[in-house]
């Protein structure tokens, strides 16, 4: 049998609440438990839900999707949130991912979409899209001290003597084998599991648990992130991988 995720829905919208119940409700991987119409009643309900996936709107009234997420990423750190938007603006999507969101969706995708990029959240398989990618990198080309620090919420790569971070940083690359700097490498281009277990000749079932000792050894937590560490330590270059449009 297939696992069953639990779905947090958080919209201050009910006509998008419903919609949202009804797209993942077709899912038999997938059980809605509990709605919320405001990141405030987002917080509130994450003990009594439970939830493993929040699905969350970005523009709401009170403290937003944005600051939501921020402080349910930092009380529950092993919950996904995706964010649901009716714009793909880089600007908040790139703060989204800052506030511990793993993905977005946007509003005028079909329901089969839907359900396909949840899975893949679901089971840690969901790649990082291009053009984002290609976002990112560009807005910490522009601004690199104050994204370096806040990425991920914990400021994990972050000191206050920059000695002391770029040591730190290259402990934690030298602790990767060089089978994970292969998967790390792949992953930042986008690749799923399956397409990265057939570029290195590997099973799904390794590359899953390579992916899971990479995430722990960097102390990151998805794929996003592992993204924006291979770009920024030199593991990928980005005029190969974008065609030079970085």
């Amino acid at each position: 049998m297939s696992e069953t995720f639990r779905i947090l829905i958080v919209d201050d919208n009910k006509y998008a609440r419903q919609g949202m119940r009804e797209i993942v409700s077709e899912e038999g991987e997938f059980v809605v438990a509990g709605e919320a119409a405001s990141g405030e009643e987002a917080l509130s309900l994450m003990k009594t839900a439970a939830p493993d996936i929040v699905l969350m709107d970005i523009q709401m009234p009170g403290i937003g999707g944005l600051e939501a997420a921020k402080a349910i990423k930092g009380a529950h750190p092993s919950v996904k949130i995706v964010m649901v938007t009716v714009s793909d603006d880089p600007a908040h999507l790139f703060e989204a991912l800052k506030k511990g969101a793993q993905g977005f969706l946007l509003k005028n995708l079909n329901p089969s979409s839907w359900r396909e990029y949840l899975r893949a959240i679901a089971y840690d398989e969901a790649p990082l899209n291009p053009e984002l990618a290609l976002s990112i990198l560009r807005e910490f080309a522009a601004r690199p001290e104050r994204n370096s620090a806040s990425w991920n919420g914990r400021e994990t790569f972050a000191s206050s003597q920059p000695q002391d971070r770029h040591s730190q940083e290259d402990e934690y690359r030298e602790e990767l084998t060089p089978r994970e700097k292969e998967i790390l490498q792949e992953v930042a281009r986008g690749q799923k599991n399956r397409e990265v277990a057939l570029v290195l000749n590997l099973s799904e079932h390794t590359v899953k648990n390579h992916l899971k000792n990479i995430l722990q050894k960097l102390h990151l937590d998805n794929r996003v992130q592992l993204t924006r560490y291979a770009y920024e330590r030199g593991l990928v270059d980005p005029r190969e991988d974008f065609g030079g449009k970085t």
